[in-house]
């Protein structure tokens, strides 16, 4: 009874993430897809759906047989999404490198910080977290904005003749995307900083490496499981980013993420919309698939 009792419980442990998978992500991925596959129409919901499972196993395949890619020809024809989705992961890799050349220095100085104060330096990273998201965005437009308290401060002390013009620029997005992700890209590095073994660096400047030197051959490698996770974790959310480039970024700011709301809730083309959610989608797994190759091969590495 003990050993069955054993096998029971370690696939309900398969089993959970699974079954989690499947309620959370595959089934809907499967309802966007199904609205990719549908036309539009004057209604509610505003399409009309290609196939019902109401209709049976018999009448399901057969509409299956009829799929149209029509919506998503109509994407690859139209230049727009093209260029959304490449200027989307443009502005999250860059997004993302900033990130990381912020994050490290924190997260190594809170790696070498006494234990005793660690605990206070983590919250003070997540402390952002406690204030609402939205806020905090809305935060940065009286900052940034030309009679902003930026443009104050340099105007005050000289440095700047006139007031910059930050607000409604990529750059705008850029401090709004690097603020909001900074603690998703500082934890994962201060994770794997801090279970570092201080000797290693020891012997490799008793060896004859620079502090320079044994931090580029020593304290980087073996902090870069870290780094790609928090790369994933900024980038991954950065591409469909909606929230950060409608506010700060102007009209020429292009991501995917205006471009589906607008779909969305200004054409009330629901099935366009589902076509360019569910390409973002697959765009979104090559790095999902690369970051878990990467962990593997740490892993590997580790034993």
């Amino acid at each position: 009874m003990g050993k069955l009792g054993s096998a029971i419980y370690s696939r309900l442990v398969i089993i959970v993430p699974y079954a989690w998978l499947l309620i959370f992500f595959l089934a809907p991925f499967f309802i966007v897809f199904r609205i990719s596959m549908s036309a539009t129409a004057i209604a509610m919901p505003p399409y009309t759906p290609v196939f019902s499972l109401g209709d049976g196993w018999t009448g399901f395949w057969d509409k299956v047989s009829t799929f149209s890619f029509e919506n998503y020809s109509y994407l690859i024809d139209d230049p727009l999404y093209f260029n959304a989705y490449v200027s989307s992961v443009v502005i999250a890799a860059i997004s993302t490198f900033l990130t990381l050349l912020i994050a490290y220095p924190i997260a190594y100085g809170m790696a070498q910080a006494p234990r005793s104060i660690r605990p206070t330096l983590l919250m003070l990273v997540i402390l952002p977290f406690w204030t609402s998201f939205l806020i905090r965005v809305y935060a940065w437009i009286a900052i940034l904005k030309p009679e902003g308290l930026l443009n104050q401060v340099l105007l005050a002390t000289g440095i700047i003749d006139s007031p910059l013009i930050i607000l409604n620029t990529n750059i705008a997005v850029y401090i709004g995307i690097v603020y909001s992700y900074l603690p998703f890209m500082v934890l994962p590095l201060y994770s794997s900083l801090e279970k570092m073994d201080g000797t290693l660096i020891e012997a490799a400047q008793d060896l004859g490496c620079t502090p320079i030197t044994a931090f580029w051959r020593v304290t980087f490698p073996l902090s870069l499981p870290g780094v790609i996770a928090g790369c994933m974790l900024v980038f991954i959310p950065a591409v469909g980013e909606f929230v950060i480039p409608d506010l700060l970024g102007g009209s020429q700011t292009l991501m995917i993420g205006k471009t589906l709301w607008s779909e969305f809730n200004s054409n009330r083309d629901w099935p366009v919309s589902s076509a360019v959610a569910t390409i973002l989608l697959l765009i979104l797994v090559i790095p999902i698939v690369f970051f878990q190759n990467a962990q593997a091969k740490a892993d590997e590495q580790g034993r």
